[in-house]
């Protein structure tokens, strides 16, 4: 059985006779460099399948309960209303504003980006149906939740997202992983401190490298009523808006995907921070690995709870409201799992821990599924989906 400590580095300590712990941030041996180095900054492969499936089945076993807090949260749909509101009279505030003003890039960093953030993680929740029964309508309302972000993002990431979680980890079809190129060009801390300083930016433009999803009537119209708005406030509301409304927006968005606390998230949910040992790291030993953590700090009240990120990926059915009681309900599943503490500290050690870099990540060659079906033993270049699939 697991047992669980609280280290120096911000995450939980799992002591576990599987050869995995937090040891180097915590003054054991580390393994040296030798003919193995190369060996020791690259991906962690395994053979084993991602452990959600196995654990969502057992908690249900154990506790079938959980399934009634399956189903969408009314409360949702009013949350973003008014985030969507506070970003638009943000915007009307700063219309005259200077644009390198420190009062402009303040009100952005504190107010917009923290509030964006809240809006993409809106956005996540409604890609999984959870604001509201009809599919249809948590399209068009992951439209709008989209308003105050600038640029149209909601319906493109909607199959990019189910896609990881249907294949967490699988090479070539979750795009949430580093590509090759990521980790040779930025696994220094320079080339660290730029991946978390431009994270928004990898996130948005690496789905397309890896594979490219079809535009529906769904993406077309997400496109329209973005571009509509932007163009609503720099042109046809001169007395309320200008192009520094439009531009906090933007800029909002950036920062709410760079060195702020909330975009600490992107990095703490599935970066390997514990010492994995050479026999865990050997795929043929099909020891499982730790590819999921979870942080249940003060940080979630702004972020949807999705700091309870083991929670979410074994149940993404159950709404933000109700994860804390599904960690309740299962305790003894989630308890020995590691978590992070701080995700301002995940950012933190990430830029300047040499063992933590852009290659901590849990790969896999097979498993999983592009949404909507097709090969997944070969690299997708094109995704194999039905305009109906991507809309359902």
């Amino acid at each position: 059985m697991a047992s669980t400590t609280i280290t120096s580095n911000g995450t939980t300590k799992r002591k576990a006779a599987n050869g995995i712990s937090n040891g180097h941030a915590n003054g054991a041996t580390a393994p040296t460099k030798n003919a193995d180095d190369q060996k020791e900054h690259d991906f962690f492969w395994t053979y084993t399948e991602e452990p959600h499936r196995t654990r969502r089945l057992a908690i249900i076993k154990a506790h079938p309960e959980v399934l009634k807090l399956c189903g969408a949260e009314p409360l949702t749909k009013y949350v973003v209303a008014g985030v969507v509101a506070l970003q638009i009279l943000c915007a009307h505030l700063l219309r005259d504003t200077p644009f390198w003003s420190l009062k402009f890039w303040a009100v952005a960093y504190i107010i917009g980006a923290t509030s964006n953030q809240n809006l993409f993680l809106a956005i996540h929740e409604i890609s999984h149906n959870l604001a509201f029964r009809s599919p249809l309508a948590n399209r068009l309302f992951a439209i709008f939740a989209n308003l105050p972000i600038g640029l149209p993002y909601s319906a493109s990431f909607r199959p990019y997202h189910l896609t990881h979680h249907k294949s967490l980890g699988v090479d070539g079809l979750d795009t949430d992983l580093p590509t090759a190129l990521e980790a040779v060009f930025l696994d220094s801390i320079l080339g660290k401190a730029f991946f978390c300083t431009f994270q928004i930016l990898f996130y948005a433009l690496r789905p397309m490298a890896v594979y490219r999803v079809p535009f529906t009537w769904v993406h077309w119209l997400n496109v329209a009523v973005q571009l509509s708005f932007d163009y609503a406030l720099i042109a046809l509301l001169p007395n309320y808006f200008s192009v520094n409304s439009v531009l906090y927006l933007i800029l909002s968005s950036f920062l709410a995907g760079s060195l702020h606390p909330t975009a600490g998230h992107f990095i703490a949910e599935h970066y390997v921070y514990e010492h994995i040992s050479d026999e865990a790291r050997d795929p043929e030993n099909k020891i499982p690995l730790p590819e999921t953590y979870s942080y249940y700090g003060i940080l979630n009240f702004f972020t949807y709870n999705v700091g309870l990120h083991n929670e979410h990926h074994d149940f993404p059915a159950i709404p933000w409201t109700r994860l804390p009681k599904l960690n309740k309900i299962a305790k003894e599943f989630y308890d020995p799992l590691p978590t992070h503490e701080s995700w301002v500290y995940v950012l933190w050690q990430f830029i300047f821990d040499d063992k933590i870099g852009m290659t901590s990540r849990v790969k896999r060659k097979q498993g999983g599924r592009v949404v909507g079906g097709g090969n997944v033993a070969a690299k997708a270049k094109v995704a194999d989906w039905t305009a109906e699939e991507i809309e359902a």
